[in-house]
């Protein structure tokens, strides 16, 4: 378990020392640490529930002809694995660039809260272990869709459907992402919703329409549950409804504002659709975990004196904390994340 901690203790080392570094320093810091994670991401060894399934898709890889890779499924990610496999790489380089993508997309969504290393704690314990190195076609596609919902908080929408498009070529539930430009769009609204959903009406052909009726069988019908799967949806909906009860001191930009609105409701949402379909629902919720870092962000706002912003922040820190203890420590499936190997020291 010690380098997840080791995750956890730089990023808390962040929130709690004192000290604001100058803006070109700063980067130096978040480029040490982004690379550090990656590190750790990209060279695990038998670390996921799904490793063994990937190694043998590299595996598959290597004896495949691109046309077969480039319609695997999926392309953004079998088609660099199937050329990082002819240059005679392993799953370690994929893991690695998936990585990559994933605190790309971490530490600029991160860098434009107002507390980013808050942001970068509250990623650590689920978002960070388990998804970055477990689910590692959709950690991709979330680093992609947070590097989306930087640009939709600047309000440009466009650079929002781009970044999503791409995550869905790593994992296509990503596409169901499209419809939140429609609604959170703050100029020229309708015209923005029509190019908006024309484009999802075109992601989704190109990506879901074939799917659909398998993922909905396997999700729905075959009622396949997922484990702690009505937990993690809470983890996103208590923020959300803090964000929804507080949205003016919390987001006092009216387009920032109106984004996490709808984000929030979508995270709400999920509380009673879980009950319907645990694993779909769970894995949707993956996409929503920002909302955690927004607002984790942004709690320290609500206080009125220097020593109430030490104890939220500090309450927060002590959550987190929890958050990864109970993970590491009870969760069903952390065996297979536990123990930690480090590929380089065998």
């Amino acid at each position: 378990m010690f380098p997840f901690w080791m995750m956890f203790l730089v990023a808390a080392f962040g929130v709690l020392v004192p000290g604001r570094l100058p803006e070109r320093q700063a980067w130096v810091a978040w480029f040490a640490v982004a690379g550090f994670f990656v590190v750790l991401m990209g060279m695990r060894h038998e670390v996921g529930g799904d490793w063994f399934t990937y190694e043998l898709h590299f595996q598959h890889l290597s004896h495949a002809a691109f046309s077969e890779a480039a319609n695997f499924g999926d392309p953004g990610y079998y088609v660099p694995g199937w050329l990082m496999a002819q240059m005679g790489g392993d799953i370690y380089w994929l893991n690695t660039f998936c990585a990559l993508l994933l605190m790309i997309g971490t530490v600029t969504f991160v860098r434009r809260q107002p507390m980013p290393w808050l942001g970068l704690l509250a990623a650590v314990p689920y978002m960070l272990i388990v998804v970055g190195m477990g689910y590692t076609r959709q950690s991709a596609a979330l680093g992609l869709a947070l590097l989306g919902l930087a640009a939709l908080g600047d309000g440009r929408v466009r650079m929002f459907v781009l970044w999503v498009c791409l995550a869905a070529t790593f994992h296509k539930t990503a596409v169901l992402l499209l419809p939140i430009a429609a609604v959170a769009g703050s100029r020229n609204r309708y015209w923005t919703m029509a190019w908006v959903l024309v484009a999802f009406g075109v992601m989704y052909w190109a990506f879901l329409e074939d799917q659909s009726e398998r993922l909905w069988a396997v999700y729905v019908d075959y009622d396949m549950q997922s484990q702690g799967g009505a937990i993690r949806v809470l983890m996103n909906a208590v923020p959300a409804a803090a964000f929804l009860l507080l949205r003016k001191r919390l987001a006092p930009d009216p387009v920032e504002r109106r984004l996490w609105i709808w984000i929030s409701l979508l995270a709400i949402a999920c509380v009673p659709l879980v009950f319907v379909s645990s694993t779909a629902v769970d894995r949707m919720g993956l996409y929503l975990i920002p909302v955690q870092m927004f607002v984790a962000c942004r709690m320290s706002r609500l206080a009125k004196t220097p020593q109430g912003r030490t104890v939220i922040v500090l309450g927060l820190v002590g959550y987190f904390t929890v958050v990864q203890i109970v993970w590491l420590n009870f969760a069903t499936h952390a065996k297979y994340w536990v123990p930690y190997n480090f590929m380089p020291l065998g």
